[in-house]
């Protein structure tokens, strides 16, 4: 199980990445949002449905990660990002290689800079407060993101 935990935890790898594993399980939620739209045709709903089925996973991953390395929030975690990441895309209103650079922009911007109340939901116990806190700079992004699509920016 604790396998499992990491793979899932590191996106199947993204987290060992030596510089900013964060944005490398950011990139990898683009290009796979980016790969299901192209060749599968999803959209939005495609992405929401994903971020619903891994979300407990995702809560259970990153807090056996975190009870294995005994650390509150470590860095090689990145399924956060991943769901973080696709949240934000469903604020667009259509996905394009602009709306998929946009979201991995803001996404990154909120998730680094965790404006009020995102720093607070990190003290949530364990994995809840690993995931959540990315999932509430996805709301972030998704509300930029959308915003600028209706004001014409894409």
């Amino acid at each position: 199980m604790n396998r499992l935990a990491l793979a899932l935890a590191t996106w199947f790898g993204c987290g060992y990445f030596p510089w900013g594993p964060g944005t490398a399980g950011s990139l990898a939620a683009v290009l796979i949002a980016a790969g299901l739209h192209k060749w599968l045709g999803a959209g939005r709903i495609t992405l929401a449905v994903l971020v619903v089925i891994l979300l407990l996973p995702a809560i259970w991953a990153s807090t056996r990660t975190a009870r294995l390395l005994n650390k509150e929030d470590p860095g090689m975690v990145v399924v956060d990002e991943v769901l973080g990441q696709w949240l934000t895309l469903l604020g667009a209103s259509t996905l394009n290689w602009k709306t998929f650079l946009a979201g991995f922009l803001l996404f990154r911007l909120f998730d680094i800079w965790k404006p009020w109340p995102i720093r607070r939901l990190e003290n949530l116990p364990e994995g809840t407060g690993i995931v959540v806190d990315d999932l509430g700079a996805g709301v972030y992004g998704a509300i930029v993101l959308s915003v600028s699509g209706s004001l014409g920016f894409y």
